[in-house]
Order: C-alpha cells, then structure tokens, then sequence
C-alpha cells in the first residue's frame, strides 16, 4: 500500500520515487508526492527523510531528517 499524506487542508497526497539518468553515468533519484496513485508509488518514507509541508501551499515535502 502506497504512503499517503494529508494535508492540513485535507487533501491526500501519494509519494513516488523515480530514477533518472540526465545524460551521465550517475543516476539520480527523485520523490516527488502527487495527488493520483502512480506505478512509482512507493510504501514509505525513504531512510533518512521526514515529510513537512509547505505553510503557504500545503503540498507535502520531503526533508533530511
């Protein structure tokens, strides 16, 4: 079951991770939280990570612990 967040404004938001190679032999890995349920959606928080949520929007964000 993917990790799912409610805002203070009572919206759901599911997190996704996602590799990407931006033209370089390192990759890159992005989260990213969206309303809709995805292919990437991923179970829980990465290792490290807390979620907070932006004052002014209320979209939720991923910060180093």
């Amino acid at each position: 079951m993917p990790y799912t967040y409610t805002n203070s404004r009572g919206q759901a938001y599911v997190l996704h991770r996602r590799v990407t190679n931006p033209g370089s032999s390192k990759e890159r890995v992005l989260h990213y939280f969206s309303r809709e349920t995805r292919p990437e959606a991923i179970d829980q928080v990465p290792a490290g990570y807390v979620v907070v949520e932006s004052p002014r929007t209320g979209l939720p964000l991923l910060k180093k612990a």
